[in-house]
Formats: structure tokens, C-alpha cells, sequence
């Protein structure tokens, strides 16, 4: 049998297995021909990229996204990726837009395609539809010369390059570059509109990424949730009266307020006292000390963050100062809070 060679130029037929060195120079090989035509892209950005993004930028509805295959599921990234950004978008596979998903588009919105051919049947069937709302629309394709092209608005125009798959088949550079333009774009828009981080946070509100951008009041553990004494009461009072607190933080908050039967107070924060703190009067034998004012003993003036502070400034805050919690305070410096490392430690990028 004949042997038939990769893009990295190595043979392999019936019976030849690829060494480990030759597995990893075919993936070099792969992603070294992508990056050549990405860097080929980004010195020749098409002519029609900046009236795509007024196109989108402007659009008063919604930027329907289309594509089969491949494109398709890079459409849908790009669709995600504008939404998250401030730009309404929804994907529509075009199987279903000819069976009544048509009816999705209304007179405000647009439509962005991806064919690498610009020939593919299910899109070519709903260009004239297309055509026939008025609906402007944006091709992401390989070539000027072809019917998507040809009903379109603005045509971004990668240019053929040779796929990095063996066979010469498989969509990859061809979708990479369709990929890197979509991202182009969504992001180009995202600045035209001034889109700025308070506005990304309320597009994430779920995970370490949407807790990244968020303020410590929607992290933190509210007062009700913390440890909180007076400064007057006894160690041994506020060790006592806070046995058996759920999940209870290693800290107890000391204000110059008055603290509830069920613990909680409101106050000017004046100090922290630790569990750290109580372990060293034990290792001390200071058994005096138990039956002492916690006020005496606590550290003064500990490190705070105000509230409305962004909840990175606080992880930040943490791990400089090799700190386990952090109180909470408002801008008259009463406590309202405390945020524990353990309940940030998967937040950080």
C-alpha cells in the first residue's frame, strides 16, 4: 500500500505508527501553519472590517448569527462572545430558519454569516429571503467571488489558505481564521460602544469570573453570618456564646456597639481577635487573660476594606498581607461584613 504523508511531511500506512517525536512535530506543524495565516490576516485586515463593525455597532435590534458545520459552531462562539460583550446576538441554524426560525428576524435586526465557500446550499436558499426583509447582512467567507458575497453588505474576506488537516479536507485554518475575525469583531464593537467592566460583570454573574468583577458586599459574609462582640465582654463570654456557629469564620469582630443575644452587634469596628490570638494565650498559659475584656487583648485598628470595594481588590488584600479575613466596613466604619479567603480562594484569575 502506498504511503500517504501528513502536512508535516511524515508517512504513515498500514502498519507505520507515528513515534512520540512525530506525533508532537505534526502539532507543531499544525498550529505553526494556522499562526502563518493568522499573522497573514493581521497584516491584511479586509477592506469592509470597519463598516461590519458601524454595521453592528448600530444595529438596533439583534445580530442573528447563521452558519452549517464547522462555521456553524464557530458562528455560535462568536454569537456568545458578542452577547457577553453588550450586543444582543442568537444563533439560527439555517435547517430550522427554512422551516419557521425565519420568523426570529424582525425589522431592526442584521444578520453575520459563516461559509468558508460561500456556495453552501442552506445558506445560499436564504439570501433571497434575506434579501427580501432588507435584512443588511455580514459575510464572514474566503472569497469575494461568490453568492454570499454577492447579497451582502459588508464581506470580510480571509482568502483561500490551505487546510492544516492531511488530508487538505478538514475545515482548521479556514475556521481559525473565521474565528480570529469573528473575535475581531465582537471586540472592535464591544470598545465602539464603550463597553466597560461593570458592564461585563452584569453579563457574568456565575463563577470565579463573575466574582472577579463583583463588590465584596455580594461575596462577603454579612454581620448576621459573623462572630461579633463588644469590646467589654470577656473572652470566655464570646467564646462561649459563639459555640456552635455554622461554618463560623476564625475571627471575631470586636465593635463599640452593643451585641445581641444572638450574636450579632452594630458598631464602629476597633478590633479583631483571632482564633490564632486564642491559641497563643493557650500555648502562653494565660488563663488570666480568658476572664479579661476582649478589648484588652484584641489587635486594634486591623486591615479593612470599605464596602463597594471590588471583590480582586480584596483577594488582592489577602494574599499581600497573608491574611485569612478581612472585615467588612461601611463609610462610617461600622461592620457589615467579613470576607473569608476560603470563600474566594477559586476566584482568582
Amino acid at each position: 500500500m502506498s504511503a500517504q504523508r501528513n502536512a508535516a511531511g511524515t508517512e504513515f500506512g498500514s502498519g507505520h505508527r507515528l513515534t512520540k517525536f512525530e506525533r508532537l512535530r505534526i502539532a507543531s506543524d499544525i498550529i505553526a501553519q494556522e499562526a502563518s495565516a493568522l499573522s497573514k490576516l493581521s497584516k491584511r485586515i479586509p477592506d469592509d472590517f470597519c463598516d461590519a463593525v458601524d454595521l453592528i455597532s448600530s444595529c438596533g435590534g439583534v445580530v442573528i448569527v447563521t452558519g452549517v458545520g464547522k462555521a456553524g459552531w464557530i458562528g455560535q462562539k462568536v454569537s456568545a462572545s458578542l452577547a457577553s460583550t453588550g450586543t444582543r446576538s442568537h444563533f439560527m441554524h439555517p435547517a430550522e430558519a427554512i422551516h419557521g426560525d425565519l420568523g426570529r428576524i424582525g425589522p431592526d435586526d442584521m444578520v453575520l454569516v459563516f461559509s468558508n465557500s460561500g456556495e453552501t446550499n442552506e445558506i445560499v436558499t436564504l439570501l433571497p429571503t434575506f434579501s427580501k426583509f432588507k435584512t443588511p447582512i455580514v459575510a464572514v467567507t474566503a472569497t469575494l467571488q461568490s453568492t454570499l458575497a454577492s447579497y451582502s453588505t459588508a464581506v470580510l474576506d480571509y482568502g483561500k489558505s490551505p487546510e492544516a488537516c492531511h488530508l487538505g479536507l478538514a475545515p482548521t485554518t479556514s475556521t481559525a481564521l473565521m474565528l480570529a475575525l469573528g473575535d475581531a469583531l465582537a471586540i472592535s464593537v464591544s470598545r465602539v460602544k464603550q463597553f466597560q467592566p461593570n458592564d461585563f460583570a452584569k453579563f457574568h454573574p456565575g463563577g470565579s469570573l463573575g466574582k472577579q468583577l463583583s463588590i465584596v458586599d455580594e461575596v462577603m459574609r454579612p454581620i448576621d453570618r459573623c462572630r461579633v462582640a463588644n469590646e467589654k465582654e470577656t473572652v470566655r463570654e464570646v467564646y462561649i456564646r459563639h459555640s456552635g456557629k455554622d461554618r463560623r469564620a476564625g475571627v471575631v469582630l470586636i465593635v463599640c456597639g452593643e451585641s445581641s443575644l444572638n450574636g450579632t452587634a452594630t458598631g464602629i469596628l476597633t478590633g479583631i481577635f483571632t482564633d490564632s490570638d486564642l491559641a497563643r494565650l493557650l500555648e502562653r498559659q494565660q488563663d488570666e487573660l480568658f476572664d479579661q475584656p476582649i478589648g484588652s487583648v484584641m489587635t486594634k485598628s486591623p486591615i479593612t476594606i470599605s464596602s463597594g470595594s471590588k471583590t480582586m481588590l480584596a483577594i488582592e488584600t489577602l494574599a499581600c498581607r497573608n491574611l485569612s479575613e478581612l472585615p467588612v466596613v461601611n463609610r462610617r466604619g461600622i461592620a457589615i461584613g467579613l470576607v473569608d479567603i476560603t470563600d474566594v480562594v477559586n476566584v482568582t484569575p
